[in-house]
């Protein structure tokens, strides 16, 4: 079997839009994060299938049609790719709040179609994320979970990791994952 880290999209990979309002819905708005490709490629050297995951209610609000999302992501994959970073699939859910469906976070739906597409074993597997939902999502599949925090907020305690970025989550994940006992003795001291 696999091993993957699921990454979300907006505020881990590239800047988020302005406001919670406010959609990525071009190429020329995606700013993809310092050291993102870095990242990626030291995740792909340790073995790890990288896969997105996102949230993409925009979608449903008419705002961008799945043909230019798609158009997106296949572009975002191209950058990081010229900088040696392979992404192994994007996923994404294109449905708004109601009604509720399997795939949005924090229902862990893409993250378990992922896993049966890519033959992913999802307890050896991370979810990184910048919010709360996207945790919640990969503790329900079963995986180790990292949240991306930045300024003035930095606990988390339901992540089993918390960095400023996911350039400065990486050790973290790649220690954890190569020395199993750390891991168990980190979740007992973060679950008291």
């Amino acid at each position: 079997m696999n091993k993957a880290v699921f990454l979300d999209r907006d505020g881990v990979i590239n800047r988020k839009a302005p406001t919670e309002k406010d959609y990525v819905t071009r190429w020329e708005e995606m700013e993809i994060l310092p050291g993102v490709a870095n990242a990626i490629v030291r995740l792909n050297r340790a073995g790890f299938r990288v896969i997105v995951v996102t949230n993409q209610r925009a979608v449903a609000k008419g705002l961008i049609t799945t043909a230019e999302l798609e158009a997106i992501h296949h572009r975002m994959c191209q950058h990081l790719a010229r900088e040696g970073a392979s992404i192994d699939a994007v996923y994404y859910c294109p449905h708004g709040l109601e009604p509720p469906c399997a795939c949005r976070k924090p229902q862990p739906g893409m993250l378990l179609q992922a896993a049966r597409a890519h033959n992913i074993d999802l307890a050896s597997s991370w979810m990184v994320g910048d919010s709360a939902k996207d945790v919640e999502a990969g503790k329900r599949a079963g995986c180790k979970t990292v949240r991306v925090v930045s300024g003035a907020k930095s606990t988390d305690r339901d992540a089993d990791v918390v960095a400023p970025s996911l350039i400065a989550a990486i050790p973290k994940i790649l220690e954890l994952h190569s020395n199993p006992a750390t891991a168990n003795v980190l979740e007992r001291a973060g679950r008291s």
